[in-house]
């Protein structure tokens, strides 16, 4: 298990029953960044991540 899997799991844990919208998770990572620049561009790789997951993989 990577480090950052604790967090993973503990999101799970904690929130793993609830449903929310890509709209509301999206203005959870804007806040994220606003709180914390340094971390701008692995949002932005995430969220670009979810977003083409249906994409064709050429």
């Amino acid at each position: 298990m990577y480090f950052t899997d604790r967090g993973i799991e503990e999101l799970a844990t904690r929130r793993g029953e609830e449903e929310v919208t890509f709209e509301w998770l999206a203005e959870r990572l804007r806040e994220f960044v606003d709180q914390n620049p340094e971390f701008e561009v692995p949002i932005e790789r995430l969220a670009v991540h979810l977003a083409r997951l249906d994409d064709d993989e050429d």
